[in-house]
C-alpha cells in the first residue's frame, strides 16, 4: 500500500493549472524588476538630461536630450507600462487560483509557511535561504501530484539553512532593506519572538517556530554568527553536514497552503533527503523520539522519488 494518496482529478488539474499561473507570474515579476525605478527629464543650466531614478532612489544621468535619448526613454516607458500590465493581469488571476485551491482543497502547507516564503520573495533574499527538514515534504509530494501519511508530515517547526557563503550579500541586502531577520518574520506574524534559551530560534504566539541553521564553521566564516547587525536579531546554530546540503542540488516547486495561497520552495534534492535522514537517524545522539520519524520519512521520500521521477 502506498504511503500516500493522490490527488483526485479535479484537484490534480487544477493544481496544473494554477502551478502555470504561479510560474508565469514569477516571470513577469522578474521582469518587472527589471525597469523598477523610472526616467524622467531634469534641467539643468538650461538644458534637459535624461535621469534614470532607481528603486533605492539612485539616480544616473543618461545623457543630454537628442534623439538617442529619447528613444531611451520611449522604449523605457513601454516597456515598464506592458511589464506592469502583465504582472497586474497575472496576480489577478494568481487571486482567482486562490480561491478555487482552496474550493477543491488542492493545497495543505500551513498559511504561516507560505507566507514567510512570499515575504523573502519579495524582499529578494530567497535565495540565501534553503528549507530543510520535514518542511521539505511539501515540496516533494505537491511536484509528485500526491498527499503523503499525516503522521510523516506532523512538526511545528520549519528550518531555513542560511547560506553564509553569500553573508555579505546578505547583510548588504539587509541594510539597504533596514531590516533584520526578525523584522522579516514579524512581517509575515508580529508576535515572533526569540526564544531566550535558543537565540536561533523565532516562535510565535502560537507556537510555530522558525530555526536558522548554518553549515559549520569553515573557511573565513565567523563564529558565532549572527544573521544582522541589530543586536536583538536572529543567531544562525551550526548544523552537522549542513554544508553537504548547500552543496547538494537542489529541489524547486511551487507549494500550496491550505487557504490556497501559493509560493516557490527551495529545498534539498530528495536523494539527498534521503540520504541525510538515514544518517540523522544513524546517529547516537538523534532524539529517540524523532528516529523512526526519520526513517519512516527517508523511506516514503525514497518511494515517492523513484515512483515519480522527482529530482531526475
Amino acid at each position: 500500500m502506498d504511503p500516500w494518496i493522490e490527488l483526485d482529478e479535479d484537484a490534480l488539474r487544477q493544481y496544473i493549472d494554477a502551478r502555470a499561473v504561479f510560474e508565469a507570474w514569477e516571470s513577469a515579476r522578474a521582469k518587472a524588476a527589471e525597469v523598477r525605478g523610472g526616467m524622467l527629464w531634469r534641467t539643468t543650466k538650461g538644458r534637459e538630461y535624461l535621469i534614470r531614478t532607481g528603486a533605492d532612489n539612485k539616480q544616473k544621468s543618461l545623457g543630454a536630450r537628442s534623439d538617442e535619448t529619447e528613444e531611451i526613454y520611449s522604449r523605457f516607458i513601454k516597456r515598464k507600462e506592458s511589464a506592469e500590465a502583465r504582472l497586474n493581469t497575472l496576480a489577478d488571476e494568481l487571486d482567482r487560483h486562490r480561491r478555487l485551491n482552496r474550493a477543491v482543497r488542492v493545497g495543505r502547507a500551513p498559511d504561516i509557511l507560505v507566507a514567510i516564503l512570499n515575504v523573502m520573495t519579495r524582499l529578494n533574499i530567497a535565495e540565501h535561504f534553503i528549507v530543510i527538514g520535514t518542511h521539505a515534504l511539501y515540496a516533494y509530494e505537491a511536484a509528485a501530484g500526491v498527499r503523503l501519511q499525516e503522521r510523516a508530515l506532523a512538526t511545528r517547526d520549519v528550518d531555513l539553512l542560511w547560506d553564509t557563503r553569500k553573508r555579505l550579500l546578505f547583510a548588504s541586502r539587509m541594510k539597504n532593506l533596514e531590516l533584520s531577520m526578525l523584522d522579516v518574520l514579524r512581517k509575515v506574524d508580529s508576535t515572533f519572538e526569540i526564544r531566550d534559551d535558543q537565540r536561533f530560534t523565532a516562535v510565535n504566539a502560537k507556537g510555530f517556530e522558525v530555526d536558522i541553521l548554518r553549515r559549520e564553521a569553515a573557511d573565513l566564516d565567523p563564529h558565532p554568527l549572527q544573521l544582522t547587525d541589530d543586536d536583538d536579531d536572529l543567531w544562525a546554530v551550526q548544523a552537522r553536514r549542513a554544508s553537504v546540503l548547500l552543496g547538494s542540488t537542489t529541489f524547486s516547486a511551487p507549494i500550496v497552503s491550505v487557504t490556497g495561497r501559493m509560493a516557490r520552495m527551495t529545498t534539498i534534492s530528495p536523494a539527498t533527503f534521503v540520504d541525510f535522514k538515514r544518517w540523522m537517524a544513524s546517529t547516537a545522539d538523534r532524539d529517540p523520539l524523532k528516529v523512526s520519524r526519520d526513517k519512516l520519512q527517508a523511506s516514503i521520500v525514497e518511494e515517492l522519488a523513484n515512483r515519480f521521477q522527482l529530482g531526475v
